[in-house]
């Protein structure tokens, strides 16, 4: 399967279907021009997941609504790295780790872009505590067990954004991060799935998060404690990893706890993960819970 970047996708005008395929325009940034009410034109591939997306029909359709790359079944366990940049550990006061630190999100946390909204918990809200951590999400093309650093790469089929929603008032009221992370649509993901042919070192990426408009995290690769290469192998490592999971792999620094004053989420807040180039920007936009 050959491909630059794929997304999944409810196209305009017909709510019955799903389809994958590959932006017409090569430069477009899906998430930026969704948001803005552009038309994105998508040449459809024949499969019915990025995992197995086949090849090109022939046939375009624009964007109604864009997706999550997967879909929740495709995902299983979600994978997650902590203290992962060595800004982020400093602005955390925290130690930086010798091995990788892992946590794990169930796939209820899978969510799409906007316009899905990302939603803040009830006790969220109470305790006035919903974070953001913008993050490079790795997904890998075939099972791998027993992976070395210097096979990974060959079982990563791409690339694209995640945040990692949070809940910091149960986070450090806990020990363990899987309950202050793993509730319902924390985990937005896409909305583009990049080839891992575009970004051979995602050393030459560069994040950013931006809260309304304001740019609250900005930081190169570069600053990654582990690579990609050493997180595939070290997770394989007596485990098997099925095809389609998702790695996150950490945040730099600048998540919302951390500024003075805090820049926490709320109910209508706007947040962009935005990682050039390839990638481009995932909207999320904040909705309290019922």
């Amino acid at each position: 399967m050959s491909f630059d970047r794929l997304v999944r996708f409810v196209p305009k005008g017909d709510d019955s279907k799903i389809l994958i395929g590959e932006p017409a325009d090569s430069s477009v940034d899906v998430g930026a021009a969704v948001r803005k009410g552009e038309d994105v034109l998508v040449k459809v591939y024949s499969g019915k997941s990025v995992l197995d997306a086949g090849s090109p029909t022939g046939e375009t359709a624009v964007i109604g609504r864009v997706l999550s790359p997967l879909a929740r079944g495709e995902v299983g366990t979600i994978r997650c790295i902590g203290l992962n940049y060595k800004k982020h550990a400093e602005e955390a006061k925290m130690t930086i780790p010798e091995i990788p630190t892992v946590f794990l999100k169930p796939e209820t946390c899978l969510a799409d872009p906007w316009p899905a909204p990302t939603i803040i918990p009830k006790h969220t809200i109470a305790s006035d505590s919903a974070d953001y951590e913008s993050e490079l999400a790795v997904v890998l093309g075939k099972e791998a067990k027993n992976v070395s650093e210097a096979d990974a790469l060959d079982y990563v089929l791409g690339y694209t954004a995640s945040n990692d929603i949070s809940s910091r008032a149960s986070q450090f009221a806990q020990s363990q991060w899987c309950y202050s992370k793993g509730f319902d649509g924390a985990c937005p993901l896409g909305p583009v799935l990049v080839s891992k042919r575009l970004v051979p070192d995602v050393g030459k990426l560069h994040l950013r998060g931006l809260k309304n408009g304001k740019v609250v995290q900005d930081s190169a690769l570069t600053d990654l404690i582990f690579s990609v290469e050493q997180i595939v192998s070290f997770l394989s490592q007596g485990t098997t990893l099925p095809k389609g999971t998702v790695i996150i792999t950490g945040t730099p620094a600048g998540v919302g706890f951390a500024h003075k004053p805090q820049e926490l989420l709320h109910d209508g807040d706007e947040f962009v993960v935005e990682i050039q180039p390839h990638i481009g920007s995932l909207y999320n936009v904040m909705q309290n819970e019922k």
